[in-house]
């Protein structure tokens, strides 16, 4: 399914329907091409440099590496864009209080890469499948994105409970894009890279927002510690981890992880209650119950 990008609540609120109802979904135009090519002249090195991997998971000719918001000052655009984060998160918001960025990771397949198995993204965690979403991926292509040179391969009606049984022996759908399109697809969409049969590389980013309680794929506090992450406009600081998840989860010294991104406290911190509003509400009841 494919959306023309417009700006507005109605728009999310629209896209997030199709993703939802389809798995996955192509947003045509999402970003400038000039602003994709800067992105991939920035990322040039980390491109040639990187290894291959190994595995046949990863793929013996592909390239991967994260961190890109440490690589270049313009995918923080990406992982920043308000259309794409305001899909995610109508789509993840109901299963959590904030969502978190799960990974950055820079991708190129090579000539001779075959079709990587295919998978589901949730399975990364052990937990309910079926009813939860767990996180939203976002593909986005630096160069075109062809069945030949091994666009993504996603399988229709593989998401979500009734998903679950299939398998691949029903045909996929190739996602052909260009530079400056956007594949939003659901962490329980059947996918994999296609086979590269032509002569060039494929490259592009990956970019995944999670449910704020789960570990991420890349350990964000690690790709981004502190003196990094002080640079970061304070909401994408949030996304790679600088903020709590209510009721007081991933908090440092009982208050928000934030606080390692000013000056340094004077003294001690103390802890401080980071609640839901139900939960402030049941707490305070209890305490006036019991004076």
């Amino acid at each position: 399914m494919q959306h023309d990008q417009a700006l507005g609540s109605a728009a999310i609120n629209v896209a997030a329907t199709i993703l939802r109802e389809e798995g996955f979904l192509i947003l045509r135009g999402v970003i400038d091409p000039g602003t994709v090519a800067a992105l991939d002249e920035d990322l040039a090195r980390p491109f040639a440099e990187t290894p291959f991997s190994q595995g046949g998971f990863y793929g013996a000719r592909t390239k991967r590496f994260g961190r890109l918001l440490t690589r270049s000052r313009q995918s923080a655009s990406f992982v920043s864009n308000p259309l794409i984060l305001g899909i995610s998160q109508t789509i993840l918001e109901p299963f959590c209080d904030t969502v978190q960025l799960n990974l950055t990771q820079g991708l190129a397949v090579h000539p001779n890469a075959p079709v990587q198995p295919p998978h589901r993204d949730q399975d990364m965690w052990g937990g309910e499948t079926g009813r939860i979403e767990y996180l939203v991926n976002v593909m986005w292509p630096f160069t075109d994105y062809t069945a030949e040179n091994g666009a993504t391969l996603l399988w229709p009606g593989s998401h979500g409970a009734e998903g679950l049984a299939i398998d691949t022996q029903r045909d996929p759908v190739t996602a052909e894009m260009a530079p400056g399109d956007a594949l939003m697809f659901l962490g329980s969409t059947l996918h994999g890279a296609g086979a590269n049969r032509s002569s060039s590389v494929r490259r592009g980013m990956i970019v995944s927002y999670c449910l704020g309680w789960l570990k991420p794929y890349e350990n964000q506090w690690l790709a981004y510690p502190p003196d990094v992450a002080r640079n970061f406009p304070p909401e994408l600081a949030g996304l790679v981890g600088y903020r709590q998840h209510r009721p007081n989860l991933g908090n440092v010294d009982g208050q928000c992880p934030s606080v390692l991104l000013g000056d340094a406290p004077a003294g001690p911190l103390g802890a401080v209650d980071a609640l839901r509003p139900d939960q402030e509400a049941m707490v305070a009841d209890f305490v006036e119950q019991n004076r």
